[in-house]
């Protein structure tokens, strides 16, 4: 099996790293991730003429400066030009892709180029941002799960899976369970920028590819998006969002075809 890895916390994040050395159990794996932090990308693309670099880093890992999507559209355009990968994975991701989280992440975006492309694709995401994340319960279970999806993937196309983890250790996972994506809106979103924010998640602007002393043109102020989640009363037991916060492994099946059926239906009857 011929494995395409990517990301969207950047090619140096361990989550990345854990999961590369998962997939190498089933296959031949190649990482082509963001040189960069790519945090709610979702399936953007490195277009308008923009300078791409791209690095070779040995032993099948290269780094590319773009978007998740970019760096699948690379590996598709480039080293598997005539052979397409069979199956895209990307992850771990540093922090939950589940509920509405799915429509922003760059993680998922990834996955979502894949299979517009007819590529099986999955997404995994940790419930948690700290860059040194506890990725035990991952490498215990998501063999398994991905065993099992690639065993069973259906003759359908786009087609592609979000999986996500609790942030608890292994022993404490109570099991997986098929979910749907949950419903809920980020509120208070917009911060003013203060290194305090960062800290409380473990991470550094650097991480994210900016800088600690940031530089203002003259009447600028300054903002960050930390916003807090809540959740909408509409939702299933079964939200994703909600089994994990029970300590369950969520699984979503997503598609890439956005259309809704049957509000196209009730369409026809008024137009």
């Amino acid at each position: 099996m011929r494995i395409l890895i990517t990301n969207d916390d950047g090619y140096q994040a361990k989550g990345i790293k854990v999961l590369a050395e998962i997939m190498k159990e089933f296959g031949e794996v190649t990482v082509i991730a963001p040189k960069h932090h790519q945090s709610g990308m979702s399936m953007a693309v490195s277009l308008g003429f923009k300078q791409i670099a791209h690095k070779a880093l040995g032993e099948g890992w290269h780094y590319v400066d773009a978007t998740p999507a970019s760096c699948v559209k690379f590996g598709l355009n480039t080293m598997f030009l005539n052979n397409f990968p069979d199956v895209v994975v990307s992850g771990i991701n540093h922090g939950s892709n589940a509920a509405t989280a799915s429509c922003y992440s760059g993680t998922l975006g990834a996955a979502m180029e894949g299979a517009l492309n007819g590529i099986p694709a999955i997404g995994v995401s940790l419930d948690t941002l700290h860059p040194d994340a506890d990725f035990s319960a991952v490498k215990k279970y998501f063999g398994d799960i991905f065993n099992k999806l690639m065993e069973n993937w259906p003759d359908k196309h786009g087609v592609y899976y979000n999986v996500n983890f609790p942030n608890i250790p292994a022993d404490q996972i109570k099991g997986v369970r098929t979910g749907v994506q949950g419903m809920g809106r980020w509120v208070r979103e917009f911060k003013e920028w203060d290194l305090q924010h960062y800290a409380k998640y473990g991470i550094t602007p650097e991480l994210l590819g900016q800088s600690s002393t940031p530089k203002l043109e003259e009447g600028e102020d300054l903002y960050m998006m930390v916003g807090e989640f809540t959740d909408d009363p509409r939702n299933a037991p079964n939200a994703d969002h909600r089994l994990v916060a029970e300590g369950y492994i969520s699984v979503v099946a997503h598609n890439i075809d956005c259309t809704d059926y049957e509000e196209t239906d009730r369409i026809k009857r008024i137009l």
